[in-house]
């Protein structure tokens, strides 16, 4: 219940922290992944690093995925500002950090799910022996659902 002229308590605005989380989670993926350790690239599974013409393909849709990833940490950051314009936000690390991992994480899983599972796009990596390679893929997948489930419980303790 609110009084007249009194605004209502506002919380940390999640969706910045899950926004910022996806965005960085990619980020990672392709700086770390694609680019410093040059495990895979964005279809590499499909068209393998062995001709200049390959490799360019691939470096293309690296592009259109750092881009995507980008849009994602533009968003996190319009919302946070456009929240944080309010006399009556409340700023919260717990929450930043915690809805920050729920990002993070669910990028690793929808990503690992999607793009190495079901499409086979490429997989985590692709200079072990094609036989370690599920183990890698789903080691990025517990990855993922450890640091969702690190963000819930955050979360929870936040409010009990």
């Amino acid at each position: 219940m609110t009084t007249i002229g009194r605004q209502p308590p506002r919380r940390f605005p999640r969706s910045a922290g899950l926004l910022f989380g996806l965005g960085l989670g990619g980020f990672f993926d392709g700086i770390v992944l694609h680019q410093l350790l040059q495990w895979h690239h964005m279809v590499s599974s499909r068209y393998p690093i062995n001709t200049i013409e390959n490799l360019e393909l691939n470096t293309f849709w690296d592009g259109v995925f750092h881009s995507a990833t980008y849009l994602f940490l533009l968003a996190a950051l319009f919302v946070l500002w456009r929240s944080a314009r309010l006399s009556h936000f409340k700023w919260s690390t717990r929450e930043l950090v915690a809805t920050m991992l729920i990002g993070f994480g669910a990028f690793n899983l929808v990503e690992g799910v999607v793009d190495h599972h079901v499409l086979g796009l490429h997989h985590v990596n692709e200079m072990a022996a094609r036989g370690q390679w599920i183990f890698w893929d789903l080691g990025f997948l517990a990855w993922g659902a450890a640091m969702v489930t690190a963000g819930y419980v955050m979360l929870r303790r936040h409010y009990d």
